[in-house]
């Protein structure tokens, strides 16, 4: 039984499993070298600390000012894309489940839930609202999936059961270039050619949106690893199993009406969901998936909204408008303007006798008058009894920050108020999600072969990462419109033709490649790394991006226990430490990516037209996979942080036993503490 004519089944092909499946089975293995990067080189390991570090800071660390311009244009770009895509979902979402829902109360309703939870809540909450958010999406998922699969109840003829919906999506048409016509296949040239394409537009969002890399990086090195790694497993159950119980409902349930339910371009406003838990759910499904959408709005909005001020406080305002200090080299201290200690240690060695221009600010975590002056403010009960910082070395600069953080506030809600005339712009384009997620990511992609060679290739230099992403933007703008051109209509149906699947597929491809390309040619013919030396030298430029009111050295004093050093770890020092982590990301990010472009890619396309017993074999692993990856993500975050909880209590009792039965080496261990907090000026070893 046909459904619809040609054009209805090429937009209907995306609600199929085969296009799905075949999506994320692609954009999986994009997250798994995520893992890998953050620990190598080992002057990263530090960039996980406190300092919450965005590529771009690694690209002006490295390639300095002109480098750190562009990259800064392509990291507004993409969250800007990231914005209206979120924008164009929460419109769609909120439209197709509130009746006369206008455009300006959708973006309001958005826009206010951005602002307040990013003003309010902050970077910290977001880890919270993440949890609960990824929560309710599994639970959700498994209602889902009982209802559609195992509902003898149900009031739909062909949903309930795995055998009656594989009867009626049977006898539907499918797209022309699947296998027989059929949707219950893998063997799909399109849905193949959807896959290439999600590695490309995966990868730009995966590596060059500033929200993900101020989250993301929040973590240590170990841990990670393995949240990176057991993320892409979890990511994997949640659109794979949604769009093939929700798609599969939707094809069954237009067998039985006997045409769409749903116009294609409903459909590439991603309504499939909300209809289907409608009409599955009742008014109930209706609700569930408002409050996850919102909580999905609240979560990534709200981090886009944090990540674009952020990029204009810190890498414009403070970069470019209003420094700590004007013309301050990467060789010099931030806070009195001389040279760096460890560089000044090398000068001494290699027998340079004056030192007078020397760095000699004392750490932070050993400043008395620091610990003076957070201990006044902390403790003040009203405001007039708050004073200025006292502290000669950091009192400025951390009068500075505080400043920089206020003026963040202004931004975050400067930004707030712009997103309302963007989204209203946006939703007047005629734009969908679609087209904003493939043709916007277009020109995002140039931005991710230069960030993966600034942070694993030595001998990137800064003019061949411009040219290489200057010459991936042109040459995806050219490649895309040139293959729009070639389909009916042309460029007079823009919005049309230049999501086709050729266009996109010329424009990823030409974007990464030529970006590739004329990066590595490049820096090959401009680099300055000729000796072991030239290359430490230039890792240095990472592994000194710090804050100095918050050093990173502090917050990796325990996985360092056992090393001896002054200032800060080797970067010797700081491979051994985490060797664990770099084998684990190594080992399992490739066992991953494996798994994911070979194993389950391969057994899916080996079979030509499944028959019942190998869809319902697909439909229990995909089931399976989504039961055991709900019970890691509702218990395991949980369960950690009841385990560190108790932990650190036993530590403290064990610690304060201690004390108090006279314990020599522990009372001896508080006095050099103290002793070394705050009265010590000279920079001790740490062992």
């Amino acid at each position: 039984m046909g459904v619809g004519g040609r054009n209805t089944s090429e937009k209907q092909k995306q609600t199929s499993p085969n296009r799905s499946s075949w999506s994320h089975v692609n954009d999986r293995p994009l997250v798994f070298p995520f893992p890998s990067n953050s620990t190598h080189p080992p002057q990263l390991h530090h960039l996980t600390s406190r300092y919450k570090t965005k590529q771009i800071d690694i690209i002006h660390a490295r390639f300095g000012k002109q480098a750190h311009i562009v990259f800064c244009f392509f990291a507004i770009l993409t969250n800007l894309v990231i914005t209206i895509g979120v924008l164009l979902a929460g419109k769609a979402t909120i439209q197709s489940l509130t009746k006369n829902a206008s455009d300006e109360y959708s973006v309001l309703i958005m826009a206010t839930l951005f602002g307040s939870y990013s003003l309010i809540g902050g970077l910290g909450t977001t880890f919270y609202v993440s949890y609960f958010n990824a929560c309710l999406v599994f639970i959700l998922l498994i209602v889902f999936v009982v209802k559609i699969l195992h509902n003898t109840d149900a009031q739909w003829k062909h949903v309930g059961d795995t055998s009656r919906m594989y009867q009626a999506i049977s006898c539907i048409e499918g797209p022309p270039d699947n296998v027989d016509n059929s949707f219950i296949t893998f063997r799909s040239w399109g849905a193949f050619l959807y896959g290439i394409i999600e590695i490309f537009v995966s990868s730009a969002v995966t590596y060059c949106d500033q929200a993900s890399w101020q989250s993301r990086i929040a973590a240590k090195p170990v841990q990670g690893v393995w949240g990176f790694l057991l993320a892409g497993f979890i990511w994997f159950s949640i659109p794979n199993v949604m769009a093939v119980t929700t798609g599969m409902a939707y094809l069954a349930l237009s067998s039985n009406n006997g045409s769409h339910l749903l116009m294609p371009s409903e459909i590439d406003e991603g309504l499939v969901t909300p209809l289907i838990a409608e009409k599955v759910l009742g008014s109930a499904g209706g609700i569930l998936v408002l409050t996850m959408g919102a909580m999905a709005l609240m979560s990534t909005g709200s981090g886009e909204v944090m990540a674009l001020s952020s990029i204009i406080v810190y890498d414009i305002y403070q970069t470019y408008i209003r420094p700590f200090r004007k013309e301050l080299g990467s060789i010099h201290c931030v806070l009195c303007g001389r040279t760096k200690k460890y560089l000044g240690k090398r000068q001494m060695m290699s027998g340079a006798n004056d030192t007078s221009d020397v760095c000699t600010c004392i750490d932070v975590s050993r400043c008395r008058h620091c610990m003076e002056d957070l201990s006044h403010n902390s403790s003040k009960v009203d405001f007039h009894e708050s004073r200025p910082y006292m502290c000669p070395t950091h009192g400025r600069f951390r009068h500075y920050m505080d400043f920089l953080f206020e003026f963040k506030n202004w931004c975050i809600v400067m930004v707030t108020v712009c997103i309302v005339p963007l989204g209203l712009v946006v939703f007047e384009s005629g734009i969908d999600l679609n087209w904003i997620f493939y043709v916007g990511a277009i020109v995002t992609i140039p931005c991710f072969p230069p960030v993966m060679l600034s942070i694993v290739w030595v001998k990137a230099t800064s003019q061949g990462l411009i040219a290489g992403s200057l010459c991936g933007l042109a040459a995806g703008i050219i490649a895309t419109l040139s293959a729009a051109t070639m389909y009916e209509g042309g460029l007079s149906l823009f919005l049309i033709n230049t999501v086709q699947d050729y266009s996109i597929l010329a424009g990823t491809c030409c974007s990464f490649g030529f970006s590739l390309l004329v990066c590595i040619v490049g820096s090959l013919l401009t680099h300055g790394i000729r000796t072991p030396d030239d290359a430490q030298l230039e890792w240095m430029k990472m592994y000194d991006i710090d804050n100095p009111l918050h050093p990173w050295e502090v917050n990796f004093r325990e996985d360092l226990k056992g090393f001896e050093y002054e200032d800060r770890p080797t970067i010797h020092q700081m491979n051994h430490a985490f060797r664990t982590a770099k084998y684990t990301a190594y080992i399992g990010g490739a066992c991953a990516i494996g798994l994911f472009a070979v194993v389950i890619p391969g057994i899916m396309a080996s079979f030509p037209v499944m028959d019942e017993t190998q869809f319902s074999m697909w439909l229990y692993f995909n089931q399976t996979w989504a039961v055991v990856m709900a019970i890691i993500v509702i218990i395991a975050p949980p369960a950690e942080e009841v385990v560190r909880i108790i932990r650190q209590c036993r530590r403290n009792r064990g610690i304060e036993t201690m004390v108090a039965k006279g314990d020599r080496e522990t009372n001896e261990l508080v006095v050099k503490d103290v002793d070394h907090l705050g009265n010590s000026d000279t920079t001790p070893a740490h062992v």
